[in-house]
């Protein structure tokens, strides 16, 4: 049965908002994991629980599908591997490492600055220039950056935990870019299926660490990192995937608006944490200025996939 042109619309929406939802989740849930696991142990073994799930899941598609994905050529395999180590494995590496130096809110705001930096990428890469909208909401997401860097739920500075967060903004950024090209060419659970095999081959170095980790972690921490791998990582990566084939880079990084302050209701019922005052402050004008970077004079219609897109 072929579903309603109103259904056909809202299943992209759908699918953003439980990316969201699972999203902020993984901000927390990487906070209260972070405390027994080390940063790359953590990463590691996310990414083996959401490989493993993905696998599953594909198997699953294939079966009930018939023929197997096309073979894809090693230009467009070696862009989709580094595609992977940097969304699935560095991007991790450093979102764990930043929240263990600053709360689970204070990251979420910093971390979603991206938008900004996809509208600079757009500018450089795409052709679509540097609008005065975009100047102007740089300065203000920069103003909030510098707010946070003064302040973190602890009362002090923590430059290595801001820079950790914008690190992790900037790869962000960049993979969603560069995912919407590849899903040009090939479907979101392909892609995102080679991608977490890839990030996770990139974290492999970090396996001593995990198994002399995990054995001494207890059951609550295994049971994170399980959550992570499974709901934050394969489902909410799929839904990411299949909500960015069917709309802009640029609208659909500005609907990870809504995280921080889901993250920042979260953390505080499930882990009593509260950003600092001047911390929100700041973070209120880096989602300000992300408004005023990425927002559109008139509005554009979506273009189909595989034409130049409209990242903002």
């Amino acid at each position: 049965m072929t579903p309603s042109p109103a259904l056909h619309r809202a299943l992209p929406l759908v699918a953003a908002a439980v990316t969201v939802v699972l999203w902020a989740s993984a901000f927390v849930g990487i906070r209260a994991v972070g405390h027994e696991l080390s940063p790359g142990a953590l990463a590691l073994g996310r990414m083996l629980v959401g490989s493993a799930t993905l696998t599953a899941i594909v198997l699953a598609v294939r079966a009930r599908r018939g023929p197997p994905v096309r073979r894809l050529s090693p230009a467009l395999l070696g862009a989709v591997a580094l595609w992977g180590a940097a969304w699935f494995g560095l991007y991790n590496l450093a979102l764990n490492a930043a929240e263990r130096h600053l709360d689970a809110g204070t990251t979420a705001l910093l971390v979603n600055v991206a938008p900004v930096v996809v509208a600079v990428l757009a500018g450089l890469l795409l052709g679509e220039g540097f609008p005065i909208r975009l100047l102007i909401g740089m300065a203000i997401a920069f103003s909030g950056v510098v707010l946070i860097a003064a302040t973190t739920s602890a009362g002090g500075a923590d430059v290595a935990g801001v820079l950790l967060g914008l690190l992790a903004a900037l790869l962000y950024a960049g993979a969603a870019v560069a995912q919407k090209r590849l899903l040009a060419r090939i479907d979101a659970l392909t892609v995102t299926w080679l991608g977490a095999l890839a990030g996770t081959v990139a974290l492999l170095p970090f396996l001593p660490a995990l198994l002399t980790e995990i054995t001494a972690a207890p059951a609550s921490a295994v049971a994170g990192t399980v959550y992570l791998g499974v709901f934050p990582t394969a489902i909410a990566f799929l839904t990411w995937g299949y909500a960015l084939s069917r709309t802009s880079a640029g609208r659909l990084a500005a609907a990870t608006y809504a995280v921080p302050p889901i993250v920042v209701l979260m953390s505080w019922v499930l882990l009593g944490e509260i950003p600092a005052v001047l911390a929100l402050a700041g973070g209120v004008l880096c989602l300000a200025g992300v408004a005023v970077a990425t927002r559109r004079t008139r509005p554009a219609p979506d273009r189909p996939v595989g034409r130049p897109i409209p990242a903002a």
